[in-house]
């Protein structure tokens, strides 16, 4: 509805001169008290200042006088009723502005204002002119609001004071005031227009509801004050923020045109309010797939729980992003950990929960859990009161039985994890500035398809991202920065971690590490690790490295391909499995590790670059492709850049296959590993048997399994100096260790030969 402004001749009411049976002494809604009728009422017709105009004798406390031909009343228009009157004799009365507001059926509208501004006259013959305006909204300067219900009204005035003053009147004007209202408005809509109180207390819903309806392309314009919406509200025009909007938790605000920040911020007056908002109408509207920040700061003095800022949502599997802005931790003691101990059992069986765990409900969901027997980064998915149980992200390795574990929840600055799955969703070039105080983000414990990109995790406490379930489903991370707080820390002394992942298919991609205990912790499998530069140095002497990714799953079908991993080393253990030991499983296998460069300085000559660590027996290697890496160490040696971690079990060496280490670069490295494995061997003595020892050469020192050529390099020739052409036969895995390769020949020879052996044995 577009809201015209009306000319004089438009509104003006009926003149008296066109009789009085238009005109009432009563509220002007009946005929039967026109002024035809009361006694001292005349109509003067050649007045010197008036011309035509109506006399008076005041007869009764209150006199009215109101047309009977109603003025009709529109939504955003202002009325200004004008009354220009003098007295003649007796009595010097006051004069009022007034009318009667009439609803669609024709009633008078109780419990309104229905007078204005009152004069009293002060002598005779003087024009005195009474002014009063009336509209639907409450405005400074309004004399009469009467909001939405009133669709008519019926003008005129009231004569107040003593009896017996005769008076006379003119003419009754009505002109269009809107003008004085919305000079700054031009293009937009006030919702006080449309009966909007701005209290606080009153319901403005349908204000806000009628005010959008009428803005027809026009901007809504949310005057100053306080508006509570009792209900949700959807907001198809453009808005205008001046004042603040107050809503329930349960009750959207949809605003179609403006769902970012800045405008939900001004609406709800602050950051973190009006994110909470603006993602809530995120996640319910079907007009929008982002939410822009604008560049804002949040600044958080507790963490976000974001589920309960949508609270009809508990999963939601359509694309949404969230972009362009800051999240930062305010100082607060609503960031400290919170830690219970709990006496729980767990059953190898019955893998991924703990059991007849005591004080089960004050376990909080998506905290960290420790204990004897416990891998990293296991946390709490769910809680189940009834049953006493705890759902787990991942297995134990070796926590059988009942034991005391530790519940130590992180406090993140967004925390998805009160939602049951989400899907598809997105965070674009939002920095989350921890500042040592809380951690960065934890998803939700389901879900499949988040993208995190271009984001920056500055300083987290203890976690930078954190997936408590499977809501890392095929997550990817591309061209972020996770920043620790712990720089000045030496290895040893950090605790934090960047970010781990449970589910499988994780691709983390052209991303920036920092300074983490641990970078990257992946239980599933399926990934693809590229173009990431982490580092994880110290300034210390002969110091101490941590690993930067852990993979957790034997057979864990991941490439590791173009990273610059500097100061740290890949693990790969299974110490996310219920069962470590090896059964009719696949074991250490599916790894690809190309094109990377791999850097450490001033460290022991044991630290080495890949370390496999089996928690259980029976495991063997049966799938690892090594190639065209560089392996570089400053400031001193190391010995090799592999090596099997004991500490649990060991690797079944005999049983290795498929494996490929070719085409890497050592430097500062003492054993250079390759398979398969290309040595010389010279016998400087003849002899049937010749013993070639392979073990520093072959990956993790395995055992020389296979034999795939031996070439002689010049003639072999026997003792008195005959050469011989004769081909040995090979005796694989000799010695302790297996390591060495017996060459036969049929009569003792001497000289060099080219063998090719393969810590795995051929198909």
């Amino acid at each position: 509805m577009t809201i015209a402004y009306m000319t004089p001749d438009e509104l003006m009411p009926v003149a008296f001169s066109d009789g009085l049976f238009n005109w009432s002494s009563g509220d002007g809604l009946s005929s039967n008290d026109t002024l035809e009728s009361v006694g001292g009422i005349a109509l003067v017709p050649g007045d010197g200042d008036f011309g035509s105009c109506l006399e008076i004798v005041k007869t009764s406390s209150t006199q009215r006088v109101r047309c009977l031909v109603p003025t009709d009343m529109t939504a955003g228009r202002y009325l200004r009723i004008r009354i220009r009157v003098k007295a003649i004799s007796g009595t010097l009365p006051e004069v009022r502005v007034a009318g009667t507001p009439v609803d669609s059926a024709g009633t008078a509208i109780a419990g309104l204002t229905a007078i204005g501004p009152s004069k009293a006259l002060n002598e005779y013959g003087q024009i005195t002119e009474i002014s009063g305006i009336v509209g639907t909204g409450s405005r400074a300067g309004v004399d009469m609001v009467w909001g939405m219900g009133a669709v008519k009204g019926q003008f005129g005035f009231d004569l107040t004071g003593g009896n017996g003053g005769v008076v006379r009147i003119d003419d009754v004007i009505i002109e269009d005031a809107t003008a004085l209202f919305l000079p700054q408005l031009v293009g937009a809509v006030d919702v006080r227009d449309f009966g909007a109180v701005g209290d606080g207390t009153t319901d403005d819903t349908p204000a806000f509801l009628a005010a959008d309806d009428a803005a027809e392309g026009r901007a809504v314009y949310v005057s100053p004050g306080t508006y509570w919406l009792g209900d949700s509200v959807t907001i198809k025009s453009p808005v205008r923020i001046a004042g603040q909007i107050a809503m329930p938790t349960d009750a959207i605000l949809i605003l179609q045109r403006d769902l970012d920040l800045p405008t939900y911020a001004d609406a709800f007056g602050s950051e973190a309010q009006g994110f909470a908002k603006a993602f809530q109408a995120l996640l319910n509207s079907g007009s929008h797939d982002s939410l822009d920040l604008g560049g804002r700061s949040v600044q958080l003095t507790e963490p976000l729980d974001m589920q309960a800022a949508v609270p009809n949502r508990d999963s939601y599997a359509t694309r949404r992003v969230i972009k362009n802005g800051q999240i930062e931790a305010a100082n607060s003691s609503d960031w400290d950990d919170e830690v219970l101990t709990s006496i729980a059992t767990y059953d190898p069986d019955n893998a991924y929960f703990l059991e007849s765990v005591e004080n089960v409900a004050n376990v909080p969901v998506g905290a960290l859990v420790e204990g004897v027997g416990v891998g990293r980064e296991v946390y709490v998915r769910s809680v189940d009161v009834a049953t006493n149980t705890v759902r787990l992200n991942c297995p134990l390795y070796d926590a059988e039985g009942t034991q005391n574990f530790t519940f130590r929840r992180y406090k993140y600055l967004l925390d998805f994890s009160g939602f049951g799955n989400l899907a598809k969703f997105s965070l674009s070039d939002i920095e989350f500035r921890c500042n040592g105080r809380a951690s960065g983000l934890m998803i939700a414990p389901a879900g499949i398809g988040l993208h995190i990109r271009d984001c920056v995790f500055t300083r987290p406490k203890n976690r930078a991202l954190t997936s408590p379930g499977e809501g890392c489903q095929g997550m990817m991370v591309d061209r972020c920065q996770f920043l620790s707080d712990e720089s000045p820390l030496t290895v040893p002394e950090r605790i934090s971690i960047a970010m781990n992942a449970t589910g499988n298919d994780v691709k983390v991609r052209d991303t920036r590490f920092v300074h983490f205990k641990h970078s990257i912790v992946l239980a599933g499998a399926g990934n693809m690790i590229s173009g990431n530069h982490w580092f994880q140095g110290d300034s210390a002497s002969n110091g101490i490295r941590s690993a930067g990714l852990i993979l957790s799953k034997t057979n864990c079908k991941s490439t590791i391909t173009g990273n610059y991993i500097d100061n740290n080393y890949i693990l790969w253990a299974n110490e996310h499995d219920q069962a470590p030991e090896q059964s009719d499983e696949f074991s250490f296998g599916g790894l690809t590790i190309n094109g990377n460069i791999f850097t450490v300085n001033d460290v022991s000559s044991a630290f080495r670059f890949l370390i496999l660590r089996p928690h259980g027996i029976g495991h063997f290697l049966n799938g690892l492709t090594m190639g065209n890496n560089v392996f570089r160490a400053l400031n001193g040696n190391i010995d090799r850049v592999e090596e099997i971690d004991t500490t649990f079990s060991t690797l079944e060496l005999d049983r290795t296959y498929n494996v490929m280490v070719q085409g890497n670069a050592f430097n500062a490295v003492t054993a250079q590993i390759r398979n398969p494995l290309v040595i010389k061997a010279d016998q400087n003595t003849a002899a049937e048997t010749w013993t070639v020892d392979c073990g520093e050469n072959l990956p993790f020192k395995g055992r020389a399994r296979s034999v795939e050529g031996v070439i002689a390099e010049g003639p072999l020739k026997t003792s008195e100096g005959t050469v011989s052409w004769a081909t040995p036969y090979s005796q694989t895995e000799q010695g302790a260790d297996g390591d060495k390769i017996k060459l036969v020949w049929p009569t003792a020879l001497k000289g060099r030969v080219t063998l090719t052996t393969r810590v795995d044995a051929p198909i």
